[in-house]
This record gives structure tokens, sequence and C-alpha cells, in this order.
């Protein structure tokens, strides 16, 4: 593909957003296409709907219109509501030509390096409406502008429109093309953007996607029990809370419902203290009747909770005790919905409480959300009533960079809109010799200018010594809360479900015997949204997936 400035443009109408994946996917890996650019001079703002800066050929600037468009006796038009008003693409492409024209050669950099003036030039395209090969005016030869029978080829048209538009002047080489892109991108002035801050931006990205992914609770207003699957950095959490929160409300978009009492559960007592942190900064209106883990929820009818050694009692006893709870619950303490992120990690025996404790079993809200490939323990079980799957095959929480390594080891295939970052890194060591390596390479992400809360060092074997430390010193939620303090966080990739930090390094420190290897590294893995390191053996990584030990292999290696 071309340079795309930037990923992934957000148009106002359809008609942009064709042209732009249309060049997208025909143009060169040499050309650059940057889209909604905006320029002002002192006489005015310009805007131009798509740039191309093409090696060999010149600079187009292309103005696109939509279906509404029409042109009689040499008068351009558009329809816009209901009325019809008098428009001129081509005056509005020539201003912007020219206003990139001379932003480059005023830029110290092209005077400086004694360039001399490149081709430029302008066009418009119709995707939607055919002109007709009889279209031809004064101001706009019909090889400047391109209709809908022109899309398929497009990317040729309009390198062909500099080579016929000033003539007398040179092409831009590729020397001549980077400058421009530097200069029409403001790269290499003096502002020194940090690794902070590019996090910053990947985040606010992400934010605004996962926002809008949000969406697809408007398809379950209607349903009552539903199953949304997704891999890591599909955004499920978000959309757990985002769930929760409406139903707590009685509203789902714009749409009024009745406030329901709502149960938001999970398993990890991580993830449950993030949804309490959460929950707490909202409207007293829409914050669920309870949130935390299912052994918080048993606790709360007045079940106590077992020795962390004993699976039989959290698999038998304990559901069992809680489901004769549930069944003497009185109408005000029973749920309307509950709300379970990660959800593959509940037992069978789990799901039967919750049924006994709704208000209606038949049809109360049931809607969790899973992914199958973080299945970390060995518990297995569904809900015994029927669910409607829906599926997110968006990344959207991790770079591309970090996405592609784990994506072999997804549910399903996906679709990778985390946007660009730093290459993830491998630092080679034994299962020894993992932590000290990891150690130092924390320090290392502390050097290049990661803040220490956004760092997070996490284990698939043995537990960090400052782990154990703090998990004796503090307990469990004490030592949970320090995920929010202002430094570097000690964990095993079994307590991180559903949590992630900008900077992690993966410490690999086993052999990968172990049950369930696979799954933790796939956790693992995907915690970190901007910067990766894996410290391991890349042999041990290749005995569970070898496509990811080759990504690894071909990553930037670090000596130990």
């Amino acid at each position: 593909m071309p340079r795309l400035i930037p990923d992934d443009p957000r148009f106002t109408n359809e008609s942009e957003r064709v042209v732009w994946e249309r060049l997208r996917d025909s143009l060169r890996p040499e050309d650059t296409l940057i889209a909604n650019y905006r320029l002002t001079d002192p006489t005015k703002d310009h805007e131009a709907d798509l740039v191309l800066v093409l090696p060999d050929a010149g600079v187009v600037v292309l103005e696109v219109k939509g279906g509404g468009v029409r042109v009689e006796d040499g008068q351009w038009s558009i329809r816009r509501h209901g009325q019809r008003r008098p428009i001129d693409p081509v005056e509005q492409a020539r201003d912007a030509r020219y206003a990139v024209r001379q932003f480059i050669e005023s830029d110290r950099r092209w005077a400086d390096s004694s360039r001399t003036r490149v081709r430029t030039a302008h066009a418009v395209a119709t995707p939607f409406v055919s002109l007709g090969e009889d279209f031809d005016l004064p101001d706009c030869p019909r090889w400047m502008v391109h209709d809908r029978d022109d899309l398929p080829v497009l990317a040729e048209r309009l390198a062909d429109v500099p080579l016929r538009q000033e003539t007398h002047l040179r092409v831009p080489t590729l020397d001549d093309c980077d400058l421009i892109v530097d200069i029409l991108t403001a790269r290499g002035t003096d502002a020194v953007t940090t690794v902070v801050d590019e996090a910053d931006e990947r985040e606010a990205r992400a934010d605004r996607l996962t926002q809008e992914q949000g969406l697809v609770l408007d398809v379950t207003r209607l349903l009552r029990r539903v199953e949304v699957r997704g891999g890591a950095g599909s955004g499920k959490t978000v959309l757990a809370l985002t769930q929760a929160g409406q139903l707590s409300a009685g509203r789902t978009g714009d749409v009024a419902r009745p406030a329901e009492r709502v149960a938001l559960l999970c398993y990890s007592i991580g993830l449950a203290t993030y949804f309490k942190r959460k929950v707490a900064t909202w409207p007293r209106r829409r914050r669920p009747a309870f949130v935390g883990t299912f052994e918080e929820l048993g606790n709360r009818w007045g079940v106590p909770s077992g020795a962390r050694d004993d699976p039989p009692y959290w698999e038998e006893v304990m559901p069992r005790l809680m489901a004769d709870r549930a069944a003497e619950l009185p109408p005000g303490e029973r749920y309307d919905s509950f709300v379970v992120d990660e959800a593959q990690d509940f037992a069978e025996s789990w799901w039967q409480p919750l049924l006994g404790a709704l208000t209606d079993e038949s049809d109360g809200g049931l809607y969790i959300y899973s992914d199958e490939n973080q299945r970390l323990f060995n518990r297995f079980g569904r809900p015994p009533v029927p669910l409607v799957p829906l599926v997110l095959d968006h990344n959207l929480r991790n770079t591309k960079q970090i996405a592609e390594v784990f994506r072999p080891l997804a549910p399903l295939r996906m679709r990778l809109e985390g946007g660009d970052g730093p290459d993830v890194a491998f630092v080679p060591a034994s299962d020894e010799g993992a932590l000290g390596a990891a150690d130092d390479q924390v320090d290392l992400l502390l050097d290049e200018g990661w803040d220490p809360r956004h760092v997070a060092l996490l284990t698939t074997g043995a537990r960090h010594p400052v782990q154990v430390e703090r998990q004796d010193e503090l307990g469990q939620d004490g030592y949970w809360r320090t995920f929010w303090e202002d430094e570097v966080f000690y964990g095993h990739v079994l307590g991180a479900k559903g949590m992630e930090r900008r900077a992690v390094v993966l410490c690999v420190n086993e052999d990968g015997s172990k049950h369930r290897f696979r799954e933790r590294l796939y956790v693992g893995l995907s915690r970190a949204t901007d910067r990766l390191v894996v410290v391991g053996d890349l042999d041990v990584i290749a005995s569970v997936e070898e496509h990811v030990a080759r990504a690894l292999g071909s990553a930037g290696t670090i000596s130990p």
C-alpha cells in the first residue's frame, strides 16, 4: 500500500471514502496519500479532500464531489437540503493546489536545498456520477475530471494529470517527495514528540474506535440473552462496562428503557478492581447494584470463601450454597440482568446461582463477554440457556505491530485497527535467566521515556519476587490497587486478563510444559497497548505456535 496520512481518516461523506479506498488499494508503495488536508495562508483557509505525492509524476490536489453533483451549461451545482446550489470544485482544487505549492517552496528546507519547482496539479473526482466522454470545460478538460466510470484506473489517471500540466517543470524525485511529505505534515520541526505523546494519541484513537464499536449494544437492545465473542484488544471489557451502565440507567444510546437492577461480574480480582474504580466515577443512577467477582457475590449472600487450593469447594460446594441462597432472595435483592466479562473463566456450576438470582428467571438479562482462547483455568462450562452470539472481529486496543505477533493465537481472524507503534522487541533468554533479563528491559523502557505507571512486567511461570512481596505485605486487594499507582507493576498473566498497560515486558520464565501455556502466552502478548518486549526462549514459544516464534524472531532482537 502507499503511505497513508493518517492511517484511518474519517470522512464527511461516502464519496471521499470510496475514492480514498480506491487509491489506497491501487497506488504504489512509494506514493503518499494525504486525506483531509487543511492549510491556512494570509488570504484564506484552504481544504483539500486528498493530496497525492507521486514520485516521477507530481503533487496532485484532488477535490471529491458526491452523487448530487451536476454540470449544466458549464456551471457546477450540487443538491443540498432539497435545493440546488452552485459550486466550483475546479476553483477549490486549483486554489488549494497553489496554496500547497507556496507552502512547500516557502519552507526553508526546500529553499536551502536549492531545489527547483516541481510539477503540481489539481483534479476533480465524481465517484458516483458519470460525466461522459464528451465532457469538456474551458478550465477542466476531460482528463482532469474522473467520474464513476474512471474508478478502476483512477490511480493511473491521476498520475497522468501532472504530466499534462506544467510540462515545463521537472517531475519530483523520490527524495523530493519525501521532503514534500515532511513539509506538508510538519515533520522535522523543532517540536519533539515523546513516546508518551505518541501513546496518548494512540490511546485517544483507540478510545474513539471503542466508543464507535459500542453501537453493537444497539443491536442487543431487544435481546435478553447474548454472548459477545472477541479476541484480545477487541474492546469487550469496555463494552461490558458500558452495557452495565446503560442497563442500570435505563437507556441504550438515545433509546429510553426501564432502569434495571444490574450485577456486573468477572472472575479476577484485578479486573473487578478496575470495574469498581470506573463505576465509582459514574453518576449514581448509572452505577450497577453490584460490581465484583463471583466470589464477592457469594460473600454478599453470606457464603464464605474457601481455601485457594480446594477446587471442589469452588466448583461444587460454593456454587451449590449460592444457588440455595439465590432461591431465597427477596424481590428487592434480585437482579434484572447480569453482565459477565471474561465469562470463559466461569465454571458450569457457577451459572445456576446467577439464573436463580434473576427477577425473571426465564426472561432476565444475561449478557456475557468471552474469548475462549483466554481460558487459563481448568474449568469448562456455559450457561444452560440459549444465547444469541455476536462477534467482535476488530482489534482496537493494541498497535498493529503487537497485534500481528499474537494474531495466530487469537480465536478468529481479526482486522487490525490499532494504528502503528514501536516495533516489538525480543530478548533471548533461558527460563532460568529470563527474570533478570526482564528486569533489565524494564530499566531500558524507563530510559526510553515511559512513565513507570505505564510499565508492567508480567511472568508466565513463577511470580516475580516483587509481586510475591507486595501480595504478602498488602493482601490481594492492596496489591491490585498498586496497578493504578505511579510505579512499575509486577504481575502474572493469570491475573492480568482484561487489564492493559502501555509498555509491557513479557517474561516467559518456563519451559512450556505446564498446562495451558498457549493461553498464557496469548494473554501475555496482548496486555501491552503500545510497546511490547518479550523475554524468553524462542524454542519454547515455537512449541505451541511456530508463527508467533517466527514473528518474534524477525522482530528487533535485543542482546540480553
